[in-house]
C-alpha cells in the first residue's frame, strides 16, 4: 500500500501543504507567498508573517487536499517543519499538524527544515540513493543558512561548511536595499544583472583551509562601490535613469559572480575532498540560474537540483522528508516544541 504524508511548512514567510506518496510523488502542493506583503519592509517582519499564516494555513491545506482529490482521513501522517525558522511562524505550523494528527489518530513526523531543503531532490526525476547514490554532498543556501552537508545515508549527516556572518539570501536581500531593488533580494539581483558587461569585479572572501564561508564584507564593498557611484542612499539628481539602471546592472551582476564563485567552488571541493559520487542542491538561493549553471559546469560529478519551485520552501518537500522518517520508525509526541535555532549535522 502506498503511504501518503500530509507535509506542512510555515517556517518563515510562505504557507505551505503538500501530500507526498512514497516520498517521491507529489499528488499536491499549494504555497501562499508573503512576498509582496513584506517587500514594503524590504525583509519579513515576524509578527506579520505570523497573523498571516494563520490567515493562510487553512484555505492551503483544503487546496492542497482539494488538488489531490483526497480528504484529510486519507493520510498516513502528518510532517510539519518544527525548525529552525522564524518562533511565530513555526508555531502556526506545528499547532495545526498536531491538532489534524491527534483527531485523524496518524503519526506525527516532526522535520528539520533544512532536511526538508536535501529531500526537494528525491521529488525529481532522478532518485538520488541509487543515481549516483551514497554519499552526496549537499548545499543548503536559504535567506538563514549558507551550509555544506556531507549526506551519507537517509537521516544521517555531517556539517563541514557553513556561514560565519551572513546567509548567501540574507546578503542578496540587504545588496538589492542597497541597490534600490525588491524584496526578496536573489530574483532581483538575478534579474537585473541580465546584459551584464562584467566590469565590476567584488571580492571574494575565501576562508582559506576552510569549507566555511563570509559575505560581510563582500555587503561592505558593495555599500562602499555604490556609494563612490554617488547611488546610495539615494541616486544624485545628476544621474539620469539609462545610466542609474546601468550601474546598477552591473553592481548587481559583480556581486551574483563573487558569491556563484565562491559558493559553488567550495561545494565542488568539498565534492573531492569527501569523495562522494554527486551533488544535491536546495534552499531559495539554489533558484539562482547563474549558480545552477556554475556548479553544473565546474563539476565533474552528477549534480542533482530541483526545479525553482521545489527550491524555495514548500510542503512537498517536508512530506518526502517526513516519508523517510516515518520508514525509519520515527514519531514523534504530541509534547514536541518548536526548535528555532534547530541545526543540522
Amino acid at each position: 500500500m502506498p503511504l501518503r504524508i500530509l507535509g506542512i511548512e510555515t517556517s518563515c514567510d510562505e504557507t505551505a501543504a503538500a501530500v507526498v506518496e512514497d516520498g517521491r510523488r507529489t499528488l499536491s502542493s499549494v504555497i501562499s507567498s508573503q512576498a509582496e506583503l513584506h517587500s514594503a519592509h524590504g525583509g519579513v517582519v515576524p509578527e506579520v508573517a505570523s497573523r498571516q499564516h494563520v490567515r493562510d494555513l487553512v484555505p492551503v491545506l483544503d487546496q492542497a487536499m482539494s488538488a489531490c482529490g483526497m480528504s484529510l482521513e486519507e493520510v498516513d501522517a502528518v510532517a510539519v517543519t518544527y525548525g529552525p525558522g522564524l518562533a511565530g511562524s513555526l508555531i502556526t505550523g506545528l499547532n495545526a499538524a498536531k491538532a489534524i494528527a491527534y483527531s485523524l489518530g496518524v503519526p506525527l513526523i516532526g522535520v528539520n527544515h533544512l532536511e526538508g531543503h536535501i529531500y526537494a531532490s528525491w521529488l525529481t526525476q532522478t532518485n538520488p540513493e541509487e543515481d549516483p547514490g551514497f554519499p552526496l554532498a549537499c548545499l543548503v543556501a536559504s535567506g538563514g543558512h549558507t551550509d555544506l552537508l556531507l549526506m551519507e545515508g537517509h537521516g544521517n549527516y555531517k556539517l563541514v561548511g557553513q556561514t560565519r556572518d551572513d546567509a548567501a539570501g540574507e546578503a542578496f536581500d540587504k545588496a538589492a536595499r542597497i541597490l534600490g531593488l525588491g524584496f526578496p533580494g536573489g530574483p532581483e539581483i538575478q534579474r537585473v544583472s541580465e546584459g551584464s558587461t562584467g566590469e565590476v569585479k567584488l571580492p571574494r572572501a575565501w576562508m582559506k583551509d576552510t569549507l566555511d564561508f563570509s559575505f560581510s564584507g563582500l555587503k561592505t564593498a558593495l555599500l562602499h562601490l555604490a556609494q563612490d557611484r554617488d547611488i546610495y542612499p539615494s541616486p544624485s539628481p545628476e544621474i539620469d535613469e539609462e545610466q542609474l539602471a546601468a550601474l546598477v546592472r552591473e553592481l548587481a551582476a559583480g556581486f551574483q559572480e563573487s558569491v556563484v564563485d565562491v559558493v559553488s567552488a567550495k561545494l565542488v571541493e568539498m565534492a573531492a575532498k569527501y569523495r562522494v559520487k554527486g551533488l544535491v542542491l536546495g534552499g531559495g538561493v539554489t533558484a539562482n540560474a547563474r549558480l545552477r549553471e556554475e556548479i553544473t559546469r565546474r563539476s565533474p560529478l552528477p549534480v542533482i537540483v530541483p526545479p525553482p519551485v521545489l527550491c524555495t520552501d514548500n510542503g512537498a518537500m517536508i512530506a518526502a522528508c517526513g516519508y523517510f522518517q516515518f520508514q525509519r520508525g520515527e514519531e514523534w509526541p504530541m509534547e514536541l516544541d518548536i526548535n528555532p535555532g534547530l541545526p543540522l549535522g
